[in-house]
C-alpha cells in the first residue's frame, strides 16, 4: 500500500493509492486522523481502517491536476541520519568501516516533498547530494533486538541527505549536523510504500541522476548495517516513535569524492529512484 501527505484543492490531505488514483482518506473515513504519523500510532488498527477507505465503493478520489505531494511525514518527531553505512562511499569518502553506526540528524525544517525546490544556501559552495532509503518507523520502541526492530517498521520511502560538505568537513570539529541540515536539505517522498509491500528492503536498486546522468547506483544489499541493526541499535539510546525517519546511508558517487568534485548549481535538476518505491524528483535554486 502506498501512504502519502498531499496537497489539493482542498488543503493538505491524507492520501492512499488505488491503481492509478489517489484515495482521500480524510473525506472517505472522517473519523481517521489527518496526520500519517497518527495514524501509523494507531498501529495495525489505523493500518487496517486505511485500507477499508481505499477499498471502499464511495471512496472520494483526489483530483491528479492540483495534487501536489508534501513529505509523506511532514511532522515527525525525530529524522536520524547515519553515515557511512555503504562499504564502497566509506572507501570513496577515505574513512575506515564503521564498527558501529555513525549517527547525526536533521531537523523537521530541512524536510521538502517530490518536485519542492532545494535551497542553495548562499553560504556554501559545496552542496552534495546522497540518495537514501528512508526508514519509517510504525511503533513505539525501546531496546529491542534487531528482529523485533525490522518488524517495527511501517514502511519504506526515498531521500536525499543534501550536504553543506564545506559546513560538514571544514568546519572545526567536522559538523556533520549542521553541515546537514540547512533547510530543505532532507527532500523525502513522494510517499510510503508499507513494509509487507517492499518485502526485503535490503535487494532494492538505487539510483541517483543529476540533470539526468547517473551519479550514483548501487543496491541495498550493499549496507554494512542493514535495517533491523540499525533500529535496534537507535532503540538502546533513546525511544523511536511511530512516524520518526531513518536516512539509512548513501552508496558511493557522491560529488565531494568525485576527481573533480561535482556540487549542486541552480537549475539541476535531482532524481532519486529505488526499485519499488518510486521516483523522488527536485530541482536546485540559489537562495535569495
Amino acid at each position: 500500500m502506498r501512504l502519502a501527505t498531499v496537497q489539493s484543492s482542498t488543503g493538505s490531505r491524507l492520501a492512499a493509492a488505488r491503481d492509478n488514483v489517489w484515495i482521500d482518506l480524510n473525506a472517505t473515513r472522517p473519523d481517521l486522523p489527518a496526520s500519517l504519523r497518527e495514524v501509523l500510532a494507531l498501529g495495525d488498527a489505523g493500518l487496517e481502517a486505511v485500507r477499508e477507505a481505499v477499498r471502499s465503493p464511495g471512496a472520494a478520489v483526489l483530483s491528479a491536476e492540483t495534487l501536489r505531494f508534501l513529505p509523506p511525514v511532514p511532522d515527525p518527531r525525530k529524522i536520524i541520519c547515519i553515515g557511512l553505512n555503504y562499504r564502497d562511499h566509506a572507501a570513496e569518502s577515505g574513512a575506515p568501516i564503521p564498527r558501529e553506526p555513525i549517527l547525526f540528524s536533521k531537523y523537521a525544517t530541512a524536510l521538502i516533498g517530490h518536485e519542492e525546490p532545494i535551497v542553495l544556501p548562499s553560504v556554501s559552495n559545496e552542496v552534495d547530494y546522497e540518495a537514501e532509503l528512508v526508514v519509517v518507523m510504525g511503533r513505539r520502541v525501546r531496546r529491542i533486538s534487531p528482529q523485533e526492530g525490522l518488524a517495527a517498521v511501517a514502511g519504506y520511502t526515498i531521500g536525499n541527505d543534501v550536504s553543506a560538505r564545506d559546513w560538514q568537513l571544514k568546519k572545526d570539529g567536522k559538523q556533520w549536523m549542521v553541515g546537514k541540515t540547512f533547510d530543505t536539505f532532507a527532500p523525502c517522498g513522494p510517499w510510503i510504500v508499507t513494509a509487507d509491500q517492499v518485502g526485503d528492503p535490503h535487494r532494492l536498486g538505487i539510483r541517483l541522476r543529476r540533470n539526468g546522468q547517473v551519479m550514483q547506483s548501487s543496491n541495498t544489499d550493499q549496507m554494512i548495517f542493514r535495517v533491523g541493526e540499525l533500529v535496534s541499535y537507535l532503540s538502546q539510546v533513546f525511544t523511536l516513535e511511530p512516524g520518526d525517519l531513518i536516512y539509512t546511508g548513501t552508496p558511493p558517487g557522491v560529488g565531494f569524492a568525485r576527481k573533480p568534485p561535482v556540487f549542486l548549481k541552480p537549475g539541476d535538476v535531482v532524481e532519486v529512484e529505488i526499485d519499488g518505491l518510486g521516483l523522488l524528483r527536485n530541482v536546485c535554486v540559489a537562495e535569495t
